[in-house]
């Protein structure tokens, strides 16, 4: 177990598979809300999707990055291209919705 190394935010987004990002702060309600949909979402998506989460606190530099200005922010990336983002809490039936469809229309 010991030999994995940790993959860099950049080596995740790249990947095939669909990443969710879910930019959050410890401090946000919204964002505690956000914390039960994600797991159920990611338990219902599988390996069929990524999920992330980024503390804004910790991460500045990537928040900045993306220009992350108010939290909760998801943002789901394919092949390191943004398909998808919206601020606010998002139900686990529209993000399986969203990935859905980015499926279906196959973005390459």
């Amino acid at each position: 177990m010991g030999t994995q190394t940790k993959e860099t935010f950049n080596e995740i987004i790249q990947g095939d598979t669909p990443v969710l990002v879910d930019f959050f702060a410890e401090w946000c309600g919204p964002c505690k809300m956000m914390a039960p949909i994600l797991k159920e979402f990611a338990g219902h998506m599988g390996n069929r999707v990524r999920v992330l989460k980024i503390d804004v606190d910790k991460s500045p530099v990537v928040s900045s990055t993306y220009r992350i200005q108010g939290v909760p922010t998801l943002i789901l990336f394919k092949k390191g291209q943004i398909v998808w983002r919206q601020s606010g809490v998002v139900q686990g039936n529209h993000l399986e919705y969203v990935v859905n469809q980015l499926e279906s229309t196959h973005v390459h």
